[in-house]
This record gives C-alpha cells, structure tokens and sequence, in this order.
C-alpha cells in the first residue's frame, strides 16, 4: 500500500496551490503579504530554475553564477506571469528563464565581440558535434558530418567552429602553454610590417595615377621603380633636366591631393 505522500507532485511542478497563489498575487496590493506570498512562490519554483541552470553548466561559468541568473529569470516569470490566459506556469516559466540565461551567455561571457548570427551557429554546431562524437565513439567528425549532422552549409559549420575558439581571449602576457618562465606572448607577436603602410599607398595614389597624362605617368615610372636619375629621364625623353624635376614635383602635388579629396 502506498504512503500518503506517493501522489504529491513535485515542488517545481503546477498545482492547483501554486494557481491560486498566482491568483492571488495578481491582486494583493503592494505590502509585506504581498511580498511574503512573492517570496514563497519564488522559493517554491527554485528547483526548476536550478534544474535549467545545469544544462548550461560547462561553458565557462560557475553553477553558482548561472544559478543566480536563472533565479532572475524566474523573478521575472513571476512577476509577469498571468493565471488568467490560461496557460500553465511553467510553460511561461522555462522559456523565461531560458532566455535569461542565454542573453547572460551572449551579452557577459564573450571576451571576443561576435555577431549574434556566428554565435547561433556556434551553439549549433557545438551541439551537432558533441552528439556525433557520442555516436562516433569519440572520433571528431568532419566538418562534412556537422553539416549534415547540424543542416548548416560547411561554410555556416567553420564559422561556428571558429566562433568556439573565439569564446575567450588569451592575455597578451600569458606564457607558453607547459613553460614556466617564458616570454609572454606580446613579446612573442611579430611586428608592424611598414610594407602594409606602402601597399595602402599604393592603393591610395593608383586613381591620380589614372588621370595623368602618359609621359608624366612614364617619368613617374623610370623614377621610383626603374631607379633612374632625372637626368636619364630627361635625356631618355628630349626634354631638359630640370623640366623632368618640374614635372616629377607636380605630379606628385596632384597624385597626393587626389588621394585626399578621395579618401
């Protein structure tokens, strides 16, 4: 024969006791009953919440802190919650919470600024992932078997992979990975390449080069990238020394003052 507490549902589960206090605060004005009879249903609901947090558990935060943010999230249902649509409380409650956790994950634990759309599919090639590997004995699937695993395009698939990567940063004074005493990683980046500075530049005079007549794109030419003197250019072309160096000067004045007008 069974006991008398064999039917008694669960705490997080709906009941007629936790409808009519739900009723119940919707019309208790504010004051220490209200407030009593707020904190009873929060407290009754908890263990749900706590079970929703543990599903997150394993991605950087503490249960401690997802605990606290779930029970925000079930702050929130309470509060908001209406008996009167009809519409059970934990049905309105779990995608609450849900939520809550989720905006937590995607607003405060990435130290790398990702799209909201790379991180959706994060999430979804993570989860593709894991099960596979389950169903794969542990052997890492292929960026092919997420795809199909996940219905995300292969190219979708590596941005969610790189977005795994991109959950946190590395400090630039970390030391190698198994070394003590090594030299941090800022001392180890490389350092600035000037030629980025002149291939900018470049892209940058190629529009008044463009609109240069022809012999003054080719003194130009025979002066910085053929190295010649402006007195082989002068005698290459017929014309005096100091006409090459007049016209060297006013190319260069447009080339310079085209760049800005198109920047």
């Amino acid at each position: 024969m069974q006991g008398p507490t064999a039917h008694r549902p669960p705490p997080d589960r709906e009941s007629p006791a936790t409808d009519e206090a739900f009723r119940r605060l919707r019309v208790l004005p504010a004051g220490p009953e209200r407030e009593v009879l707020r904190g009873e249903t929060i407290c009754a609901w908890l263990p749900m919440a706590y079970r929703l947090a543990s599903r997150f558990r394993n991605r950087g935060e503490t249960l401690e802190d997802l605990r606290q943010v779930a029970a925000m999230g079930l702050v929130k249902a309470v509060d908001r919650y209406d008996p009167e649509r009809g519409k059970a409380f934990e049905t309105y409650a779990v995608p609450t919470v849900t939520g809550e956790l989720k905006r937590h994950f995607r607003d405060h634990t990435w130290d790398v600024h990702v799209p909201r759309r790379v991180q959706d599919l994060r999430n979804q090639v993570r989860l593709a992932r894991r099960d596979l590997a389950q169903r794969l004995g542990g052997r890492t699937p292929t960026t092919a078997e997420i795809a199909a695993e996940s219905k995300l395009s292969e190219e979708d698939v590596l941005l969610g992979l790189e977005a795994l990567e991109s959950y946190s940063a590395l400090s630039l004074d970390a030391e190698p990975a198994g070394a003590e005493g090594g030299a941090p990683l800022a001392d180890r980046l490389g350092s600035c390449d000037r030629a980025l500075d002149v291939a900018v530049d470049r892209e940058a005079a190629k529009p008044g080069l463009g609109r240069l007549p022809e012999r003054e794109r080719t003194i130009l030419y025979l002066r910085y990238f053929e190295d010649m003197t402006q007195l082989s250019i002068a005698e290459q072309l017929g014309i005096s020394q100091m006409h090459v160096s007049r016209l060297i000067s006013q190319s260069c004045r447009q080339i310079r003052d085209g760049a800005l007008l198109d920047a």
